[in-house]
């Protein structure tokens, strides 16, 4: 209401009201000045007062005397007079200490009003300096934005004279690669010529050899050597001949056809390539035909010195890979239910997120945080190739059943096709979300996300198949060895199982206590597919049944932080469980 009423103020009231404060102020500070002046007054108001009344009661004595006045005596005059003279000195009395007091409040007043005044003015300095200050502030700001202008535009420029470099670069690669290709080609008819003369020299060896006949004694068992060919030999009417027929092929285990054979069949490897000879071809992986559900503990030690991400066994179950976030990847050596250190794979700039083995145990792949995948023989210490060009860390990394291959999952949001033999990228998949896990077969690579879907793609065209919606955000995938299954871990507690046959068809597992512990949480399918093993949040080891979909066995009480990923022997006889305070655990029912 007030703030209504003093907006309505006209500005002539206000001229107005501005010189009634200054007139009041003139008085408090004049009247100060004149206080002992104005107290003289007073005092002579006051003589001159009681004088009045003294003579007005006089002079009424005096003149109207009756006989009520003659009554009264000049000692009751005085007595009265001098009552009267003590009130008014009361009333004097107690108004000097009104004003002795209002002195007092208008002292304090007056030294509050310079304190604030002080303050007032340290104020004003602490907003002038303020003022000051947000000017440079403001100055500075300006000087920043036009430097961030520039730099954005020379990163445009940057960005263009990159692109243009990159299909240089393309270009330069084709024109390079086109003659190659022609040699490579040029290289692989002469060759297929060679291998041609050569089967032919063969089998016109095998037909001179088939033709030619050995004489054997019998008796001695001494082989003579081969007679030229005639026609008494090509005719079998001698009894004593009758048998030569048998090891006619016997000149062919001569070391000239040995040698012809194994030149027929060996491979030569020309140039630089990844893979051996002796590993170009695949050995053969046994096959689990019942897993053993472990029950106990037989092994633990502290195998990283910082937490660990991942964990795998080799095809022959007696080679296991740990790799942390200390940046490296551990080799150990699975004797007599103990794990023995076998050597460590350097060359990882941050943490190792994913671990994967070849078909023949003899190769290692991993991926890092410093958004690359790393490539090992087992027998170096330093990679053998190294795949950069993600944006961010590589989450996942997989072998391609043609084994010249790597696939690659991103928190970039794209999954990656790589050449191993050149180092190259051949294709590059866009996904709409961030990339936890990839499996893969020869044409077929699955990826899951943190949209909460599992994606299908055909590599040969990188076009998304199908879509499987989850609960929650996956957080890794694994396949069943028929390839018939898929096992999904995710955010949401539950562990899924797809029928890669007919993908509406979902079996889910869940446990009381079973808690999925992060976003990056590994859950596998035991060698002969007939379990499903996760860690949990509770640094527990869940294992369920598939047949029967109910929780087989926990196993509590060696771990003390979350399990962020866990392996199961190709044997089946071993689990093994890594959590994110460096310990490994070795599970067996031994």
């Amino acid at each position: 209401m007030i703030m209504a009423r003093n907006s309505e103020v006209t500005p002539s009231e206000r001229w107005k009201r501005h010189i009634i404060r200054e007139l009041r102020c003139r008085n408090r500070s004049q009247t100060s000045l004149f206080q002992e002046i104005i107290r003289s007054y007073h005092s002579l108001l006051e003589k001159s007062k009681h004088g009045a009344l003294i003579t007005r009661g006089l002079m009424g004595t005096g003149s109207r005397p009756s006989a009520q006045s003659a009554a009264v005596s000049p000692e009751d005059s005085l007595t009265a007079l001098k009552s009267t003279t003590g009130e008014l000195a009361y009333q004097v009395v107690d108004l000097q200490q009104k004003i002795q007091m209002k002195n007092v409040g208008l002292v304090e007043q007056h030294s509050r009003l310079s304190e604030v005044t002080q303050v007032v003015s340290v104020l004003t300095s602490e907003q002038r300096d303020l003022k000051d200050c947000v000017a440079v502030m403001e100055a500075g700001n300006q000087l920043l934005k036009n430097q961030y202008d520039s730099l954005l535009q020379q990163k445009i420029d940057m960005e263009k004279s990159l692109r243009l470099e990159e299909m240089r670069r393309t270009e330069i690669l084709e024109d390079i690669m086109q003659p190659k290709q022609q040699a490579a080609a040029w290289m692989n008819h002469r060759n297929e010529r060679r291998v041609r003369a050569r089967e032919a020299r063969l089998h016109r060896e095998l037909q001179m050899a088939a033709r030619t006949n050995v004489n054997i004694n019998e008796a001695s068992g001494n082989v003579s050597p081969p007679s030229p060919l005639s026609p008494k030999c090509e005719t079998p009417e001698r009894p004593q001949r009758s048998h030569a027929s048998l090891f006619r092929s016997a000149s062919a285990t001569s070391p000239r056809i040995f040698s012809s054979i194994r030149g027929l069949f060996e491979r030569k490897i020309r140039g630089k390539t990844v893979c051996r000879s002796g590993e170009d071809l695949y050995i053969p992986i046994g096959v689990c035909l019942v897993a053993r559900v472990p029950t106990r503990a037989v092994f633990a030690l502290d195998a990283h010195e910082l937490g660990i991400n991942a964990v795998r066994f080799s095809s022959g179950s007696n080679l296991l890979a740990t790799g942390g976030t200390d940046r490296i990847i551990k080799l150990w050596n699975v004797e007599a239910g103990t794990l023995q250190s076998k050597g460590t794979l350097d060359g990882s700039t941050e943490g190792i997120t994913s671990i994967e083995f070849n078909p023949t145990g003899t190769q290692v792949l991993a991926g890092s945080y410093d958004k690359s995948a790393l490539f090992w023989r087992i027998e170096d210490s330093v990679p053998k190739v190294t795949l950069t060009g993600h944006a961010r860390k590589v989450t996942a990394a997989r072998f391609k059943y043609s084994r010249m291959q790597v696939v690659t999952g991103s928190a970039d949001r794209t999954v990656k096709i790589w050449d191993l033999q050149r180092a190259a990228c051949l294709q590059t998949i866009e996904v709409l979300s961030f990339c936890s896990d990839v499996v893969c077969s020869e044409y077929l690579v699955i990826s899951s996300h943190f949209d909460k879907k599992i994606r299908f793609w055909d590599s040969r065209a990188a076009t998304c198949t199908q879509e499987v919606p989850l609960q929650g955000r996956v957080t890794s995938l694994d396949l069943c060895p028929n390839h018939r299954q898929l096992l999904s871990c995710s955010r949401d507690d539950v562990l899924q199982l797809v029928d890669l046959r007919k993908c509406n068809e979902r079996m889910a597992f869940r446990a009381e206590g079973f808690k999925c512990a992060s976003d990056s949480t590994k859950a596998i399918f035991s060698p002969d597919g007939n379990f499903l093993a996760a860690g949990s949040a509770d640094s527990a080891v869940y294992i369920w049944n598939v047949n029967t979909g109910n929780l087989e066995t926990r196993l509590p009480g060696m771990h003390s932080a979350p399990i962020s990923a866990v392996a199961w022997s190709l044997s089946g006889d071993y689990v093994v469980s890594v959590d994110k305070s460096r310990r490994a655990v070795l599970w067996s029912d031994m």
